[in-house]
C-alpha cells in the first residue's frame, strides 16, 4: 500500500463515520465532545491533560470542557496535586448520556461488524491496533535516524554490541556474536549486495543496529543478525522499525524467507519476532556458528 492509497482510504472512513458532522449519532454532541466524555469516564483530568489525550490545543480543550459544563455533563474539582487548576469528573448526567452514546454508537458499529466474516473482524482488530501502535511509535522517534552503517560506525557499533552483550551476560566464551572477528569491520562484512547492516543514530550517536545477510547454508533463506540497542533506544519502536526495514529488504532481494538465532535472555526481543510473524522452530538451521543461542525462529514470505 503507498501513502495516498492509505489517506484516501483514511479519508473515507473519517466522513463515512460522521466525524465531520455537527453531532455525534443522534445525540447532541460534537465528535470532540463526545470523545471528552470517553475520556473523563476513564478518570477525571485537568484542562492539560485533556488537550494531550485528545490531540488538540489547550484553548479547544478548555471551551470543550466549559461548554460540557454549562450542559451539566461535567463538573469540577479542585485539583489535589495542583491548587492552581481543576480536575473535570462525569456528573451523573453525564455518566447516563454517555452510557445512552455507547449503546447507540455500539448498536451502529455492530451492524457493520455483520457484514464481516469472523476471521476478516480478527484481521481488522489486529491491523489497526498495528497502525495506532505505529502512529504512536513514530510521535517517540524524532531526531532519531535509520542509515546503513558507514566505515567511520565500526568502532561504535562494535563498543554497542560489547555494552548490550555484557548486560545480558553474552559473553564471548559462550559462543555469542559478541565473539565474531569480524565484529570490528561489521561495514565490509555487509558490502555484499543482499546483505545490509543499519544503525540507528541521533545527534551523531550511535545507538544500536541490526543487519541482514544470506544465512550460510542456505540457497534462498537470510538471516537477521546482530541487532543491538542500547538502554536509551529502547520502548521507542525503533527496533521493530529496523527489522521492519531488513524485512522489506530481504523481500527486495528474492530471499523465501528470514531465519534468526537469539537467547531465551532477550526477553523484549523474542516478544518483537514473535509480533513480526517469526515462529519458534525446534532444529538450527544453516551454520551461523552461534551454538550457544538456543532461540531458533522462522518467518516465510
Amino acid at each position: 500500500m503507498q501513502p495516498q492509497q492509505l489517506r484516501q482510504l483514511s479519508r473515507q472512513l473519517v466522513r463515512q463515520l460522521g466525524l465531520f458532522n455537527s453531532h455525534c449519532g443522534s445525540m447532541k454532541l460534537t465528535p470532540v465532545q463526545a470523545h471528552t466524555l470517553i475520556e473523563l469516564e476513564q478518570a477525571p483530568c485537568t484542562v492539560n491533560q485533556m488537550a494531550e489525550r485528545l490531540k488538540v490545543d489547550k484553548s479547544n480543550a478548555s471551551r470543550t470542557l466549559a461548554i460540557l459544563l454549562n450542559l451539566g455533563l461535567v463538573t469540577t474539582t479542585p485539583n489535589p496535586d495542583d491548587r492552581r487548576s481543576q480536575l473535570s469528573q462525569l456528573t451523573a448526567e453525564g455518566e447516563q448520556t454517555l452510557d445512552a452514546l455507547h449503546a447507540q454508537l455500539n448498536n451502529h458499529v455492530q451492524i457493520i461488524l455483520d457484514q464481516m466474516d469472523a476471521d476478516e473482524i480478527t484481521q481488522l482488530k489486529k491491523s489497526l491496533t498495528r497502525y495506532t501502535k505505529a502512529i504512536h511509535a513514530v510521535e517517540k522517534q524524532y531526531d532519531y535516524h535509520i542509515r546503513p552503517i558507514q566505515p567511520i560506525d565500526n568502532a561504535s557499533v562494535a563498543a554497542v554490541v560489547r555494552r548490550v552483550s555484557a548486560e545480558y551476560g553474552l559473553t564471548a566464551d559462550k559462543g555469542y556474536g559478541v565473539a565474531d572477528p569480524t565484529l570490528d569491520s561489521m561495514s565490509c562484512v555487509y558490502k555484499a549486495a543482499n546483505s545490509q547492516y543499519w544503525v540507528i543514530e541521533k545527534d551523531n550517536r550511535i545507538l544500536g543496529g541490526g543487519g541482514l545477510s544470506p544465512l550460510a547454508g542456505s540457497d534462498n533463506l537470510c538471516e537477521l543478525q546482530k541487532m543491538y540497542f542500547l538502554t536509551e533506544l529502547r520502548g521507542k519502536g525503533l527496533a521493530r522499525a529496523l527489522a521492519v526495514k531488513a524485512l522489506k529488504f530481504a523481500r527486495l532481494q528474492g530471499y523465501k524467507g528470514c531465519y534468526l538465532e537469539t537467547t531465551a535472555n532477550l526477553i523484549e526481543a523474542i516478544a518483537l519476532y514473535e509480533s513480526l510473524g517469526f515462529v519458534h522452530i525446534p532444529h538450527a538451521m544453516g551454520n551461523t556458528g552461534h551454538d550457544a543461542c538456543e532461540v531458533r525462529m522462522l518467518k516465510t514470505f
